[in-house]
Parts: structure tokens; sequence; C-alpha cells
């Protein structure tokens, strides 16, 4: 077991559960509440249900929990840590799904707990491609850079969401659940096979 309490220890997951759990109950509190979308080029009237758009800040905190700033020293066990790191990554999932789950004690609706499973899948996916472009300690990039220009630019002028703007489709909308699996899955494919992109400072060493 002592590998394993290192293995999670040095990538600070109680510090992620912490943080997550914040973040879960200001869901709670919010979860029959909706985001007035501010569509900047045909000012329609939309709005997103705020437990769809938290699931981005799951994502975040999951983000910072999946690689260890000890990546280099690691691969000396590497085939030990492959085991690890693929248990790792499925649990840090269904954390996610599970605080997305908690918002349904208030009454959240089925359709929008669809949506926020959804999106907490296809963010942390995005978090996992982020950690391999720029680094490990930019995971979060991907996830916030996406969810911005989504609620922004996302609604049509006829009042739905645009085809590419996945995070704010309803619950249960086939292309934007196969987006997000596809993203999650491609996450996966880089954490395991590639993992984060190196820093300089990582190469030196």
């Amino acid at each position: 077991m002592r590998p394993l309490a290192l293995f999670v220890r040095g990538r600070e997951v109680p510090r992620a559960v912490l943080c997550g759990a914040v973040v879960t109950l200001v869901a709670v509190v919010l979860s029959g509440r909706a985001l007035e979308v501010p569509d900047i080029r045909y000012l329609t009237d939309y709005s997103v249900p705020i437990a769809a758009v938290v699931p981005v800040a799951h994502a975040v905190v999951l983000g910072t929990a999946l690689f260890s700033p000890m990546a280099v020293l690691e691969e000396g066990a590497a085939r030990l840590m492959r085991g690890y790191e693929s248990l790792h990554v499925v649990l840090l999932t269904a954390l996610g799904l599970v605080w997305t789950a908690v918002p349904l004690l208030a009454g959240l609706p089925g359709h929008v707990f669809a949506s926020s499973v959804r999106n907490v899948v296809g963010f942390l996916g995005l978090a996992m491609i982020g950690a391999r472009l720029f680094g490990s300690g930019l995971a979060w990039l991907l996830p916030l850079v996406t969810v911005g220009p989504t609620l922004l630019l996302g609604v049509g002028p006829d009042n739905t969401p645009e085809f590419w703007a996945w995070p704010i489709q309803p619950g249960g909308h086939l292309g934007a659940t196969l987006a997000a699996a596809g993203l999650w899955v491609l996450g996966l494919a880089l954490f395991l096979l590639l993992g984060p992109r190196r820093s300089e400072r990582d190469e030196a060493l």
C-alpha cells in the first residue's frame, strides 16, 4: 500500500478532493439557478443551468491531480506506474461524476444532470489534452479557454446552441455526448502513452 499512498500524495489528490468538495457544495446551493448567456452576436435570450457549467471547475481541480511533479523519477518504475496511472485517471473521472451527482439531492433535474455528466467527462478530457500540449501545470488551460467562447458565441440566431458548442447542448444530445466522450478517450490515450509535456527544467534533470 505504501507505493500507492506515495502515488496519491505525489499528485496532491487530497487537496484536489477538498477543493472539489467545496465546488460541489456551491453547485448544490446554486443547483436551481441558470446562467444568462450574453450572446454578443444576436442578442438572444439564452440561459444555461449553472450545474452544467460547474463541471469545468471540477475538471480544473481534477487536472491538478493528474500528474506528478516527479514524473521523471517515476519513469524508473514505468511498469508499476502505468498500472497506477490507468486506475488513477478512471478513479478521478468517477470522482468527478460523483461530484456532479450530489446536486441531485437538491432536486437537480435529470436532463441537467445528464449535461453535467457529459461536461465533466469532456472537460476532463480537455485537461488531459492540455497537459500534453502545454505541460501538467497548465492542464486547466484548455477547459477554461473552451468554456468562455462557448458561452459567448455558442448560441445561434435561432436561439439554439451552435453545432460545435457541445458544453451547452441539452442533456442527451447525441453529438455533444460523442464529442465529450471523444475528448476523454483522446485525453486518456495521451495521458497513458505520452504523459504531460516536459518543461526545459524537466529535460535538464
